[in-house]
Parts: C-alpha cells; structure tokens; sequence
C-alpha cells in the first residue's frame, strides 16, 4: 500500500504489478521445540527482506520476557527489523515505560501498540489498571512522549472491533490512535475483500491518511483458524468453510487449499493497488513464503539470516 492507500496505484508505468512489500508476524515460543521451530521459519522467512517483523505480547503480559529474548535474538543474529507487540492490559504506566525503554535501550525502534484482551479474556468485560494507560490511543501517546524517534502501528478493524459501539465510534478510537502518533494501521484478518475496501473508504473519508495494512492469515488448520478468529469478530464466509469441507484428517491437501485461497486473496488485493501485506505467519514459513513466491517476491540469498 502506498502512503496515500489508494487501490489502483500500485501499477508499475508498464502496468506491472510492482514488487509489494511484506511483513511478518511472530508470536514468541514456549518450548525448546517451538524455539527450533520458530528460527527455522525466521531463517527461511528473513531472505524474503520483510520490511519488518513483529513478535506479539501473550495477555496480560504474560509472554513478556519471551517476546522481549525473541525480539532482542532477532536484533543481534538476523538482519531484520523487528517490532515489539505492547498492551496496557494489567499493567502499571510505570511497568509499560521501562519495558519500552528497555527495548530502546537494546535498539527497537518499532513498536505495535494495542490495548489488548480484556484479563477474563475475549468476550468479558474490560477494565484498565487503576495506575496504567486507559486505551491504545493512551499507550501511543505514553511511546511517543517518552521515545520519539519509535515508530508506532497499531490495529485496525474491517469488520469493527467487537466492542465498539458501531464503525463511527470504531474509526473514532482509530483516529485518536493516529493523532497520538500512529503512523501505520494493520488490519484484523479478514477473508472478503469488500470488507476490507469498505472500511478503507471510511478511513479516509474521515481524513486518516496512514497506511491500513492488510492482515493476511493462510489457515493451515482451518477448524483451529476458524474457531480463533471468529472470536475476534472476523467473518469466515460459507465458500471458504465449504473448500475445507472433508480435509479435517488430510493436512497435506488442507496446505493446498490454503495456499490456493490465501494466493488468490493477495493477488486480487494486489490487482486493486495494495502493495503491502502483513502475514499471520503462526511461526511457520511453508504457505507464506509459497505466497509471497507468487506476489513475485523472490529470495535475496545474500542477506544475512539467522
């Protein structure tokens, strides 16, 4: 997506597709095996030269040391640029301000800042800390007072945050987020495309100007995927559920089909002038470097990788 986020202009002067740009999203492993098997997809990934790669923060802060050891390994043996997911769940401002001059210290200097599930979980109630930022638009605020030179993104909804009252009230938070400081959106996964366009429409007839991001997730378990995002508010559309119809003890053909459909969901977003994707990669490399392949980005063998 250019800055100005308008389909249509990401035609090269010969009517080409331009090469997109690519990131990535990594969540933070909890086992030896997981270590493994996250550096794997970090050494197969980082030759693709995502524009950045983010590594998420569990609820509640509960996977902080293991984002903060991942972001910091990411900083000292790849050549990626990696940013830091932060929320203000159950936490104090004081606690968030020395995790964020931590990762300054140790050279982030990209943060993606969300509010984060409420403590009981999604679909309970949600209450801020007595003593901590009250909303992301808060948090956005707290980095950019305290760390200037940080690049700030943060969540967008294309089917609304679940919590909102309605999209006028949704694009309100996002606005506040964007005059805290935000200068990226990166959206909620979404499986129809005219929700995401829609929304894009409303974005910018309110005058928000940054880069909304696409969040792309390829479902290698569908049931899994499905039951996850649909708790998020997101939409799975009959015609998706029905190409996975009978594949739930067939995971090599689940891999085909999800690759197929992910494939088909760039390219046409790609068609309409998005140039910049945001994967869901769930720590693996397979459908999203297959992908990527097929947007026409190619592996740069000399970067430097894990």
């Amino acid at each position: 997506m250019t800055d100005a986020t308008t389909p249509g202009q990401a035609n090269g002067q010969d009517g080409h597709l331009k090469r997109p740009a690519i990131s990535f999203e990594f969540f933070p492993p909890k086992t030896e095996e997981m270590e493994r098997n996250l550096w794997e997809t970090i050494k197969r990934l980082a030759p693709l030269e995502p524009k950045f790669v983010s590594v998420t923060y569990g609820a509640g802060g509960s996977t902080r040391e293991r984002t903060h050891s991942t972001i910091a390994r990411i900083l000292k043996e790849t050549a990626l640029l990696p940013a830091a997911h932060l929320t203000c769940v159950g936490a104090s401002r004081g606690e968030i301000d020395a995790i964020v001059d931590r990762y300054h210290e140790v050279g982030v200097r990209h943060i993606v800042a969300l509010r984060g599930d409420p403590v009981g979980g999604i679909g309970t109630p949600y209450s801020s800390h007595p003593d901590g930022y009250q909303s992301s638009a808060d948090l956005v605020a707290g980095i950019k007072k305290r760390h200037g030179d940080i690049e700030v993104s943060v969540s967008a909804y294309p089917e609304k945050h679940p919590e909102a009252r309605d999209f006028d009230a949704d694009i309100d938070t996002l606005k506040a987020k964007v005059d805290a400081g935000a200068t990226r959106a990166i959206t909620q996964v979404f499986f129809d495309n005219d929700f995401y366009f829609r929304y894009l429409d409303r974005v910018r007839a309110r005058g928000i100007n940054i880069p909304v991001v696409p969040g792309i997730m390829p479902m290698h378990n569908f049931k899994q995927a499905r039951n996850f995002v649909t708790r998020n508010g997101t939409t799975v559309p009959d015609w998706l559920a029905a190409k996975f119809e009978g594949l739930d003890d067939d995971a090599e053909t689940r891999k085909l089909v999800a690759a197929t459909v992910v494939a088909g969901q760039v390219q046409k977003l790609a068609k309409h002038g998005v140039d910049t994707f945001h994967f869901y990669t769930m720590n693996r490399a397979d459908l999203v470097f297959a992908i990527s392949h097929l947007l026409g980005i190619r592996a740069k063998t000399a970067q430097k990788a894990a």
